[in-house]
């Protein structure tokens, strides 16, 4: 009995063992599974994340790509811009500048009919343009000695400027060239209308000298000693006033 007993428990204790061993056996075949998978899964999701990283860089170069082409877009639009702004400016130099030529041209075509002051005999005055050319055209004639043409062309500046601040030396010179043509009623007219029209003209006691000339050549001796009495009376200081002195002498 005690011989079997032993050799039960010796079986049963190899039945133990062999069931450990295959515990173990089976154990360790299950971890070496599990861990296969794991291996496995790890690669899996290795691969997926490669995958899912190259499609993420191939994306990302594909934006990259974009932004380029977008910067090199801008660059374009921006050098267009620059060009346009530059032609623009330049256009917009050039339009102002053909505004100040027409506006100095219009300034200038203005200037032609803008009064003017001019100085004659001492006295300062606003005149038209045309109407000084009228009056120095006719003088210059006067000047060259053509007496016929100065007395038509001063004739003709009085009818177009019997107001004109030029009348009375018009005047005056009109009676010049008359007298000189041997007009002396016309010249004798012209003179007393100046004294009428500016009787402190500086040209006044050259006027009355003048009237008293025009006496003369009339052989009208009492009217010419008046005229210069009256001349050194009103001028006393002046030029003609010691002329007029001296005729009266040879005259009495």
């Amino acid at each position: 009995m005690r011989l079997n007993f032993r050799f039960s428990l010796n079986q049963l204790a190899l039945a133990l063992a062999l069931s450990a061993l295959t515990g173990l056996a089976q154990a360790a075949l299950f971890d070496d599974d599990e861990a296969r998978r794991a291996i496995l899964d790890l690669r899996q999701r290795l691969e997926q994340s490669n995958k899912n990283f190259a499609e993420e860089n191939a994306q990302l170069r594909r934006s990259l790509l974009d932004l380029q082409s977008q910067i090199e877009s801008l660059r374009g639009d921006l050098s267009q811009s620059r060009g346009a702004h530059e032609n623009l400016a330049r256009d917009v130099s050039d339009i102002q500048q053909r505004q100040k030529d027409v506006a100095a041209g219009v300034d200038e075509r203005l200037r032609k009919f803008e009064p003017v002051k001019v100085s004659v005999d001492g006295r300062e005055f606003l005149v038209e343009p045309a109407e000084k050319r009228d009056y120095e055209g006719a003088m210059d004639i006067f000047r060259k000695g053509d007496f016929v043409a100065a007395q038509t062309a001063l004739v003709q500046f009085l009818q177009r400027n019997g107001k004109s601040g030029y009348a009375p030396s018009a005047l005056f010179w009109l009676g010049n060239a008359q007298y000189a043509n041997k007009s002396y009623k016309d010249a004798m007219a012209n003179f007393q209308q100046l004294l009428n029209v500016a009787p402190g003209h500086a040209r006044a006691p050259e006027a009355m000298l003048a009237i008293s000339n025009v006496q003369l050549e009339l052989k009208d001796l009492k009217a010419a000693r008046k005229t210069l009495d009256d001349l050194v009376k009103a001028f006393p200081a002046s030029e003609a006033a010691n002329t007029a002195r001296d005729r009266l002498t040879r005259l009495r």
